[in-house]
């Protein structure tokens, strides 16, 4: 298929879609932990206050370029997800551009945005931004094993890394969902999917519990707020990723909005219940679990 101009506005309109819903999802899931601690939590319209507040803001602080385009790197990993990957199966608008790349392309994105945090972090000047760095590649490095696997599974299955084409194997019935022709790729897929949300007990390079730094206390004003966007647009793109691959797709919106969700929550009911794990404790989590599910699943195929 051609490039058609048209496509444009369509995909920001999926765009804008997707950032409010993650918005919305955002807010339910605070609610969530709060309502766990014993707290009210914030008000659903909350993160929308602080989004326009910190665009509003300008800052003189200067620390190098990279330390600037870290933001855009992190925010165009999720965009890029979202353009390149079909929102809704047969939609003549909500395809995006999915006709101009692959499920290689998708993984680049995820892991465009994180490399390119790493790199604006680490130009910050604070002297334990390269310990954020180190907590951050290795996890996700160790996240991305199973999932790596469980990909090239589902390549050989289906012979194709279209993710259109994926989506069509799957059409024509519940048990043509990859979730039940080939459940353990979808399994070791799942260990990746609840590893790189970096909510606890993944939340490694954040790390809530110690003394606050990182990304959300040496950025601020406008780079602030597209690291925010990009906290709401992300895991949205990368839930539909799994939707689309393993899940059998979405082909209206009511379909998309239920199984995002239900996808979505499953990380977050996690980071409820469970404490953060040491580093190396989620590092062997990954290689101990993840993996070997990831090389019985290429076996099994």
């Amino acid at each position: 298929m051609t490039f058609e101009w048209i496509q444009v506005p369509y995909a920001l309109a999926t765009l804008f879609i997707i950032l409010n819903y993650g918005l919305l999802m955002t807010a339910v899931v605070q609610k969530l932990a709060a309502r766990v601690g014993g707290r009210p939590g914030i008000p659903v319209w909350q993160n929308y206050i602080d989004l326009v507040k910190n665009f509003a803001l300008r800052s003189k602080i200067s620390h190098g370029v990279m330390y600037y385009l870290g933001p855009v790197f992190r925010l165009s990993g999720g965009i890029g997800l979202i353009f390149f990957v079909p929102t809704i199966y047969g939609s003549t608008w909500a395809q995006n551009f999915s006709f101009a790349g692959d499920l290689i392309l998708a993984l680049y994105f995820i892991f465009f945005g994180t490399l390119g945090m790493a790199l604006g972090a680490g130009e910050s000047g604070h002297p334990h931004s390269a310990i954020g760095v180190s907590r951050g590649l290795a996890q996700v490095t160790a996240a991305e094993l199973p999932m790596a696997l469980a990909v090239y599974a589902i390549a050989i299955q289906y012979q194709t890394l279209s993710i259109t084409e994926i989506v069509a194997a799957q059409q024509g019935g519940l048990f043509n969902w990859t979730l039940f022709t080939n459940p353990i790729a979808v399994a070791a897929a799942m260990f990746a999917y609840v590893g790189t949300t970096m909510r606890s007990p993944f939340d490694v390079v954040i790390a809530p519990q110690e003394i606050p730094i990182g990304p959300p206390t040496e950025y601020h004003s406008a780079y602030l707020a597209l690291m925010q966007t990009n906290r709401v647009i992300f895991p949205i793109a990368k839930t539909i990723i799994y939707m689309n691959i393993f899940f059998g797709g979405a082909t209206n919106w009511a379909e998309f909005a239920i199984k995002v969700f239900l996808l979505y929550m499953i990380p977050a009911v996690i980071g409820v219940v469970h404490p953060r794990f040491r580093v190396e404790q989620s590092i062997r989590f990954f290689l101990k679990w993840g993996l070997p599910v990831g090389v019985l699943a290429i076996l099994m195929v």
